[in-house]
């Protein structure tokens, strides 16, 4: 009896065995080239890729990858296809590159589980909600050099920012506010806004899609005024042109009609004298 539950013992030990080779075979092939310069250890699913001296986003990384690190390189951009095969991303580390532009919908095609998002210390200046498409994970955008008007506003009111870091993210330059009162022809109104958090900015009235629509209107009225001129001097200039033509038209008339009537006076007279 005992024999036997040994055996059976064994044969379970083996069974488990050949279950996580076949689990780490399966992850090997799925991780297939490892990218250069990273290290992509067989149990955690992540990829490090930290301090690497990478210049872009690494293509071909390991289907399965949940964690990916690439920290402190040299990335300058992030492409539109950088992460749409990683189905199974869950974080993603980007802090300490030199990242100044996304793709368009760059983001758009990370995973839905992803679950943090880290943008930090880089020298993004302008970003767009369309960019990140919807994303719920958490998304650290601190020490950035930003310049703050209505598309960085928009993206942080559609974001998860954490909440440790908001008071982080601050203007390195900006547009001035709908709201600043007296202070709009005031050349230091905007530079007061540099050094300051854009949630504080937010908070205090400040408000940069407001400043965008009233631009937007002004320049709608300024464009319907100069049609509306155009359209007076071109009937104006038709007036003109066209008059002396008129004026010689009717002239020319009433010379035809009174010699018409001086003809027929002349032949009537003549049929009194014979």
């Amino acid at each position: 009896m005992i024999r036997s539950l040994r055996t059976v013992g064994e044969d379970a030990g083996v069974f488990c065995r050949l279950y996580v080779l076949l689990g780490a075979g399966l992850w090997v092939q799925a991780r297939a080239g490892c990218p250069a310069g990273c290290k992509c250890p067989l149990e955690s699913r992540t990829v490090l890729c930290v301090a690497a001296g990478l210049l872009e986003v690494p293509r071909e990384l390991p289907l399965e990858t949940v964690s990916l690190h690439l920290e402190h390189n040299l990335i300058h951009t992030i492409p539109e296809d950088a992460f749409q095969d990683l189905l199974h991303l869950q974080d993603l580390y980007l802090s300490h590159n030199k990242i100044d532009s996304l793709a368009t919908r760059a983001l758009r095609h990370l995973s839905t589980e992803l679950r943090l998002l880290d943008l930090s210390n880089n020298q993004l200046r302008h970003a767009r909600w369309e960019e990140f498409g919807v994303t719920r994970a958490k998304v650290r955008l601190y020490h950035n050099p930003w310049h703050c008007d209505c598309n960085l506003q928009q993206l942080m009111e559609g974001l998860y920012l954490e909440p440790e870091t908001v008071n982080q993210i601050v203007c390195k330059s900006s547009v001035r506010g709908i709201n600043e009162g007296s202070r709009w022809d005031d050349s230091a109104a905007a530079a007061s806004h540099i050094g300051q958090p854009l949630v504080k900015l937010l908070d205090s009235g400040v408000n940069f899609c407001s400043l965008q629509r009233r631009t937007t209107d002004v320049a709608m009225l300024i464009t319907m005024f100069l049609w509306f001129f155009m359209v007076i001097v071109y009937v104006v200039y038709y007036v003109r042109q066209n008059r002396p033509q008129d004026t010689n038209y009717h002239l020319n008339q009433q010379v035809v009609n009174r010699n018409k009537s001086v003809e027929s006076r002349n032949e009537e007279s003549a049929r009194q004298i014979y």
